[in-house]
């Protein structure tokens, strides 16, 4: 394979990833943190989005990265993608305000089923190897023995499982639907779109997306859900847990698409199973959400299953014999 440019150092490498996990930690943190704070969570997704259009539109008034170069054609084209984005980022808000972060985080690494059946049956059809589809299987097993405490039977808190479940229906469809606009999009330089202002282009169509959802569900309660949740818990904590929520989200986005732009999607799908670790084993500690013995094993069998599903999906198709 041919880059345009000099392959990146290890140390960048690991720059970036240290980056990535830091932000995606510290976010997974100070969300839980804000939802807890105010009960207005559409609002929550709104502003993380918002803060990060304000750091897009800086870099981009300064110069500090070009600005996209899109017909409105192109904007038309993301539009889509932008819905799925923001269906996605709110529903993950959602589900982790709803419930322990630990729990949207094992129904998140459910994503891989969600993605294959709609990559079945949404044009163009992706097949995986057998074997891809066999682990589908394991990663529900681990998904369902997390939800049976022990002495208690299955446990399931049904409104954070049905936003995870939400976020992963979108993310999937995001990620079919996504795939070719954005790879022509970045093919042509004279758009302006490298992996960044991918990232900052689809921020801002989820913000779009995203504020009809605040002025349907919350508009009417907003006032007063702020004005008890700065009486409760005081203006900094409620707009610090916010702005360090939205903050920390673009930030680890912005690391999380430069690191995978310069390696293979092995060893993205190798260290994004890692993160799911690191957020569950964190928001255990700090939150003091349970970990019992079935959550533990549970978790490790589905994100286990995740993993060797990215592997599994990788691997090379055996050349056949051309028909036509």
């Amino acid at each position: 394979f041919n880059m345009s440019s000099a392959p990146p150092s290890t140390l960048k490498l690991i720059l970036l990833v240290t980056c990535w996990y830091a932000g995606n930690t510290l976010y997974n943190i100070y969300n839980k943190k804000a939802t807890n704070t105010i009960h207005a969570h559409w609002f929550v997704a709104a502003a993380q989005l918002a803060l990060g259009i304000v750091w897009s539109l800086f870099l981009w008034a300064t110069g500090l990265r070009k600005t996209p170069n899109l017909t409105s054609k192109d904007i038309a084209a993301c539009v889509p993608i932008g819905l799925c984005a923001a269906a996605a980022h709110g529903g993950s808000v959602l589900a982790m305000g709803a419930g322990a972060v630990s729990f949207a985080q094992i129904v998140k690494a459910c994503e891989p089923v969600f993605a294959a059946v709609i990559g079945l049956l949404v044009p163009p059809i992706d097949i995986k190897p057998p074997l891809a589809y066999a682990m589908l299987l394991v990663i529900v097993g681990g998904v369902g023995l997390a939800c049976v405490k022990e002495g208690k039977g299955l446990t399931i808190n049904m409104t954070a499982l049905m936003f995870a479940s939400v976020a992963n229906i979108a993310a999937s469809f995001k990620g079919k639907l996504g795939h070719a606009v954005t790879h022509s999009l970045k093919a042509d330089k004279s758009k302006n779109m490298d992996s960044a202002n991918v990232y900052a282009v689809m921020n801002i169509l989820s913000f779009a997306w995203t504020v009809p959802m605040v002025l349907i569900n919350e508009l009417p309660t907003l006032q007063e859900e702020w004005e008890g949740a700065i009486n409760k818990h005081g203006f900094n904590a409620v707009a610090g847990n916010i702005a360090l929520s939205g903050f920390f989200f673009y930030i680890y986005n912005e690391f999380a698409f430069a690191f995978t732009s310069q390696v293979g999607a092995v060893t993205s799908s190798v260290l994004n199973t890692a993160k799911r670790v690191i957020i569950i084993v964190a928001s255990a500690i700090i939150f003091q959400e349970g970990m019992g013995r079935n959550k533990m094993i549970g978790s490790a069998i589905a994100i286990t299953g995740t993993f060797l599903y990215s592997l599994a999906s990788k691997m090379k198709k055996k050349p056949a014999a051309k028909k036509d």
